[in-house]
Order: structure tokens, then sequence, then C-alpha cells
């Protein structure tokens, strides 16, 4: 699939929420949290294969006045599974404990230090977390918000001198596999977005030597546009050529655009103010850059919200139901994404 969308004669950008996905799966395995992420997978599996050992521990959560919930499994498929899965039984902790303790199993349980390790892997997760989901939202700009988002998480993941060696382990591994997945997208789309976005054009994601040319690249797209959609004049008569004037008094009256300059003194937009109507707001001002901005902040930085419509019509397309048409389908997927949106 990588290699065809190289091939294709259009921009390629790839899922950056997978490849923060897989950065993560990536980092847990030699970083010393396998033990303890064993015997949790080992705890919630016997809790979650046996309903009466489940309806037990829905016992001991309401004499500890805590809500009845699920363990929940780590899959390394399943986005912040197993981040859900050291918050949940962090949470459930002494009924764990105490309905264990009940049936008599022998069930190696964390220890305290291990409890100590998972809180502070739970640190760490969170941010990933953060943006994973921040970067496959589906109702908000998401291309503009990869670059200063993977900042973020270099900046969480900076090694201090306090962190304990499986920290220090976790975090290098980390950013060296976030560092060399960042560099297989399409970084060059990516800062441009990221520059036209009006909450983030002072370009504090990138390094200072990186920005000038971000801007150079503006100028000759806003450039492009303006000279592609100039209309071919009719060819003059050979007495108007003799009318033409010298080429120093053309080049002094030569227009200089700086639709790029005034943007950039242009006030930061409040984080909350979508970049796209800000652009629409704006478009009498900058021409043709709205155009070149609706082109690059319409690009989604993700493919989840197209595999959610993908799992929509998976539910309601089956082996029951094989002789729905393709108009019958379209519709059932169109009806469940209104109410759920509804909902």
């Amino acid at each position: 699939m990588i290699a065809a969308g190289r091939i294709l004669p259009f921009e390629h950008m790839p899922c950056v929420a997978h490849l923060v996905q897989r950065a993560i799966v990536m980092s847990l395995r030699d970083s010393g949290f396998d033990g303890v992420l064993g015997k949790l997978r080992k705890v919630v599996g016997h809790f979650k294969h046996s309903p009466a050992n489940s309806n037990e521990l829905n016992a001991q959560q309401a004499l500890f006045n805590l809500n009845q919930e699920s363990l929940v499994q780590d899959v390394p498929t399943r986005w912040n599974s197993t981040l859900e899965m050291v918050k949940c039984v962090r949470r459930n902790r002494e009924p764990l404990h105490a309905t264990l303790a009940k049936q008599k199993h022998n069930l190696a349980l964390p220890t305290d230090a291990e409890y100590e390790k998972l809180a502070k892997l739970e640190t760490l997760l969170q941010p990933c977390k953060y943006v994973t989901e921040l970067l496959g939202g589906e109702k908000y700009v998401s291309c503009s918000v990869v670059l200063p988002a993977l900042c973020h998480l270099q900046q969480a993941m900076i090694i201090s001198g306090d962190d304990p060696a499986y920290i220090t382990r976790f975090k290098a591994a980390f950013t060296k596999d976030l560092n060399q997945r960042r560099e297989k997208t399409n970084l060059e789309w990516l800062k441009v977005a990221t520059a036209l976005d009006p909450r983030f054009k002072d370009l504090k994601s990138l390094p200072k030597a990186e920005r000038e040319p971000v801007w150079a690249k503006l100028r000759e797209l806003v450039k492009g546009e303006e000279s592609s959609e100039e209309n071919p004049e009719p060819p003059k008569k050979k007495t108007a050529l003799l009318l033409m004037p010298s080429e120093s008094e053309s080049d002094e009256e030569t227009p200089v655009d700086n639709t790029v300059e005034r943007y950039k003194v242009e006030p930061n937009a409040s984080e909350d103010q979508c970049p796209l109507k800000w652009w629409s707001e704006h478009s009498a001002c900058y021409g043709k850059m709205a155009n070149i901005a609706r082109k690059y902040l319409g690009t989604p930085a993700s493919t989840v919200p197209c595999e959610r419509l993908f799992s929509l019509a998976g539910h309601i397309v089956q082996r029951r139901r094989s002789t729905l048409s393709s108009d019958n389908v379209n519709r059932l997927v169109c009806l469940s994404d209104w109410w759920k949106k509804e909902g």
C-alpha cells in the first residue's frame, strides 16, 4: 500500500495516529514493563473468561464503594488499551486483592513497587493517548496539529536525572522510534499546513533553521496559484510591440506580492477558533492564499475517521443480511452515523 501511494501522482500522507501507536508498542517491548504487564494480563484474563469471577469482583467493588466495571484487557491493535488496563487495575486494586484472597487463587498480583512502576507508566502513556485521540478527530482540522503534537510528545519524553532506568529506556526507545517514523511522513506538507494554521503560524514546533524554508515554500505556492489562474492574453500586433516599455522601466513597475509577509505579522488565532473558519473570514484579504489554506488544512492527519466508517459498515453488512443492496447499505450507514452524532 505504501509503494502504491508513492507511485500514484498524488501527495501521500500516512496515518500519523498509527505511527504514534506503533511507537508505543515498540517501546514497551524492552523497557522493563514486561513483567508487571504480564501479571496484569493474567489477572484480567482470570475475570474476563469467567462470569462467576466477574460477579464476585462486582460485589467487592460495591463493598468498597466503587463503580462496578469490567476490567480492560490490552490488545496490541487496540489503541490505548494498555493504558486503560493499567488505570482500571489501579482503580480496583483493593477489590481485586479481596476477591482473589477469597477465591484462594495463587495468581501473582503486582507488588507495591510494581504498582509504583504502573503509576509511572500511566503518566508516560497519558500524553500519547491525548495525541492519538486528537489526531483521530473528524470534526476539526487535524493535519496542522501533527507537528505541534509530536513536539509535545518529544517534550514529555525528555529524560531527567530522577528517572529510574526502566523509564529512561522507555523514553529513549520511544523518542528514537518516533523520530524515525516522523521522517517517513510527508514533512513538507505538514510544515506548510502548520504555517497555514493561524494558531500555529509562529512555527514553534520546528527548529529555527527550518522555519524560513517553510515560508519560502509558501511564497512559491502563492506565486504558482496566481500564475496558474491568469488568462492568457491574445497575441499582440507587431505595432503594439513597439509600444512596450524598456526592461528597466518594467522592473520598476513590477508589483511585489507581500501576502505571506502580511499573514506572518497577523496575530495568532485563539486556540478554540477553527482555522478554516478564520480563512473564510479573511479570504478577501489574502485571495489565492486562502485557497491554498483550504487545500492543506482539509487533509486529515489520520485514517481513523475512515476506519470508523468501515467498522460501521461491517456491523451492518453481515451474513444474515447478505441480500442488502448497496443503496440500502449507504442509507443505513448514513442513518447510523446521523443517529450517533445526534446522540
